[in-house]
């Protein structure tokens, strides 16, 4: 009992210790990507030689779409910010699964397990994990350990050893499966204020483009449909960032869907095949005492 408990606490902390370096890496990440943001809006879009006269508080140069977005306001950084997040994390994302996936092909390593599981080679399908890596293949080995851990075990019945196995996968992949969905909750986070916050950047365009036309108390259809045209700006910004961001999360949502049926894929040929090769048997006390009366 005390080895067991010894074992979760070890899993738990090597959890947390993810946990917090994923948590570390958005915690840099996002305030570097907003100065970063605020640095290009004021020094690059800003910049006097993208207007008239140049300087950026006259109009932009006729068809220097620099100038035109930096005229959207300072939400434009912000919803610059979220694109550039959504694409960081994307790419980490991709980097990460990618290292879960393994070295192989997962559904060729998936048949290969079966294939040694069938020829009865227990040790030649550790082996294979260890060739593999990966989340998939670290789940996979823990559930081989205990295959042959219970196959020298003369104590439980079938029943309790097949429970065993079966408990030992659910806590690996337990363990392995929020490191792959970590800063997920951050893309889809991106995907449903994008929209929003372009819209408030819109909103405050236009109050102020007609705040100015009714100060001027002149009609001036050219200022009015300038004013307009800078304030969509932060809609396309807010919308282009919710569309890459909800198709970032689908996309990741779909491979780690593919990478957990995987998992279940080869628990089931694990518990399938032990439960195939081995017949149920009385514990060898339960005999021993039988035969004592």
């Amino acid at each position: 009992m005390e080895k067991k408990t010894a074992v979760v606490s070890k899993d738990a902390n090597v959890e947390a210790k993810g946990s917090s370096g994923g948590s570390l890496f958005a915690t840099i990440v996002i305030p570097v990507a907003i100065f970063a943001c605020f640095l290009i809006y004021i020094f690059v879009l800003g910049n006097g030689a993208n207007f008239e006269g140049g300087d950026n508080e006259n109009h932009p140069l006729p068809g220097n779409y620099l100038g035109i977005v930096y005229k959207g306001g300072y939400v434009v950084p912000i919803l610059m910010s979220l694109v550039l997040l959504v694409l960081i994390f994307s790419i980490e994302r991709t980097l990460t699964i990618s290292k879960a996936k393994g070295t192989k092909s997962v559904a060729g390593f998936v048949r290969l397990i079966s294939l040694k599981l069938n020829q009865r080679d227990v040790n030649g399908a550790i082996a294979a994990c260890d060739t593999q890596k990966g989340s998939v293949a670290n789940v996979v080995k823990s559930g081989l350990l205990k295959y042959k851990e219970m196959q020298n075990d003369t104590e439980l019945l079938k029943a309790e050893k097949i429970a065993a196995i079966q408990k030992e996968i659910e806590e690996s992949t337990s363990l392995e499966l929020p490191m792959l969905e970590k800063n997920l909750v951050i893309i889809s986070t991106i995907a449903s204020i994008s929209t929003l916050t372009g819209l408030i950047g819109t909103v405050l365009g236009m109050i102020k483009a007609f705040s100015a036309l009714a100060a001027s108390g002149t009609p001036d259809a050219t200022a009015l449909s300038n004013g307009i045209s800078e304030a969509l700006i932060n809609t396309a910004l807010g919308v282009t960032g919710s569309a890459i961001a909800i198709i970032a999360y689908n996309y990741f949502t779909s491979k780690i869907d593919e990478l957990t049926y995987s998992i279940d894929e080869a628990g089931f040929s694990i518990i399938s095949t032990f439960a195939a090769q081995h017949e149920t048997a009385a514990p060898a006390n339960t005999t021993a005492r039988q035969q004592t009366i």
